[in-house]
This record gives structure tokens, sequence and C-alpha cells, in this order.
């Protein structure tokens, strides 16, 4: 059968525009990224200190919950959750304890769960891909800031350019010194320890129970020597809008970064 050179041209033009109109009508949830497309970034946790025992006359969580709420609000803004157990019922040391012992982490006290274990597992259900503890030191006689990482990570390299990088762009807004990036094991501190590596370690950014690929903890400043420096609303603003610019430097070095799970 022969077919008018208009009729095909009327079909040829359907065609065309049928299949302009097909990505459109593609559910998003189902269409391929395009090639070269950058991962999305992925879901950031910070957890302030919820410690209100470890200094006279001085709340260490009043500090770095403001720290945090800072970095919050600052821009670039990403998919950004806080995690701290301080105000939450039914948990043991919601508001004070350490993160390097077992009585005060991974122990069940008469049926309760610590701070510390809420507040990872909060971190794990949002799906945290970066997941940044953020306390102050004591006892050093410095001014100065730390950061750290797990001891025998996979992502244990990853992580300290991420500790090294947001430590740098605190220590470049304030006067604190800045102290590098260390191991948690390297502390000696009390009786936790890597199920994995039999070292002492943080719970917190222990990789047996903080499912979060990147994980850093930072020392802000001491809570002696540091005091006055700590209890100033303009420097506490200061460290957070760094933290922002130093995840925004991070995640640009870091274009392979895993989606959030």
């Amino acid at each position: 059968m022969r077919t008018s050179y208009r009729a095909m041209s009327k079909a040829l033009s359907a065609g065309a525009v049928l299949a302009a109109l097909l990505p459109l009508l593609t559910p998003r949830s189902t269409r391929a990224e395009a090639p070269g497309m950058p991962a999305a970034p992925p879901v950031i946790v910070f957890q302030p200190s919820h410690q209100n025992d470890t200094g006279e006359n001085y709340n260490e969580s009043a500090t770095c919950n403001a720290i945090v709420d800072y970095a919050l609000k600052a821009p670039p803004f990403y998919k950004e959750y806080k995690t701290w157990s301080y105000t939450e019922p039914g948990l043991h040391h919601a508001d004070s304890g350490t993160n390097t012992k077992i009585e005060h982490t991974s122990a069940v006290v008469d049926g309760r769960i610590s701070g510390y274990a809420w507040e990872v597992r909060k971190a794990n259900e949002l799906g945290a891909g970066i997941f940044i503890g953020v306390h102050n030191n004591s006892g050093t006689g410095r001014h100065a800031i730390w950061g750290y990482v797990h001891d025998g990570d996979a992502m244990e390299a990853a992580n300290r350019r991420l500790s090294d990088i947001l430590i740098e762009e605190i220590a470049r807004a304030t006067d604190l010194e800045n102290r590098g990036t260390h191991l948690d094991s390297s502390t000696g501190r009390n009786d936790y320890r890597c199920a994995a590596t039999g070292r002492l370690a943080f719970y917190s950014i222990d990789e047996n129970v903080n499912k979060a690929p990147y994980r850093v903890l930072l020392e802000i400043g001491d809570a002696e020597k540091s005091r006055a420096f700590l209890l100033d609303e303009a420097r506490r603003k200061e460290m957070g809008l760094a933290i922002k610019r130093g995840l925004k430097r991070f995640l640009a070095l870091e274009p392979g970064i895993l989606k959030s799970r």
C-alpha cells in the first residue's frame, strides 16, 4: 500500500513530539541521572555535647549546642539535623557522662539506653552520611582545637581530611591553636573499646554503632583555659559559620562522596 507524503510527515511529526514529551511524563524517581551529574550531598547530622558536668560553673552542652545552632542557620544549606539528648526523658546520662566510658554509652541501665546511644540511634535513623560531634576539651591548659577520627576505620583517611578541614576553618576564624587530627584511641581514656580492633575508642564515632560513612569529633577549646572565649556569643557564631565553610570545602573536594544511606 502506498502512503502519501503528507501522511508520513504527520506521523513523523507526532512521533517527534511524543519523543520530546516522554522524559517530562516519566516520573522523576524512575529517570536515570545524566552521566557526570554530581551525587546529592549526604544527610549531615550534628551531635553537640550534652554534658553539663565538665566544669565548675560551666555548661559545655550550652556552648556546643549554640555553635551547632549557628552552623544550622548558616548557608550553604544541606539536609541537616541535630541529635541531642539533653532534654530527652527516659535515658540514663542524657545530660552528663563521657563518650569513652561503657557505663555512660553502651550500657543499658534499668532498661534505659544512654544519651549517647540515643543520639547515635537517631543519626542512623536519619540516614546520616556525615556525623559531626561538637565538644569541648578540658584539663589541657591549651586554648586550642582538636579533631578526632576512629582508629582502624576503613574510612579513616577520608574522615581525617574532613576533620583537618573543619578544624582549619575554625582556627582561621578564631585565635584557637590548631592541634591537628588524632585517633580516638590516642587519648587513653576510660574503658570503651571498639569491637573490631579492641582499642580504646569514642563511642559516638565507632563504626560498629554509628553507620555514617564520615564521622568526626571536634573538641573546641578548653573548658578552663578558653572559658571566656567559649562563653562569647560572637565567637560561638564565628565557629558555627566556620564549620559550614569547612563542609562546603570538603564536599567540593570529595566528588565521589556517598549518598546518604
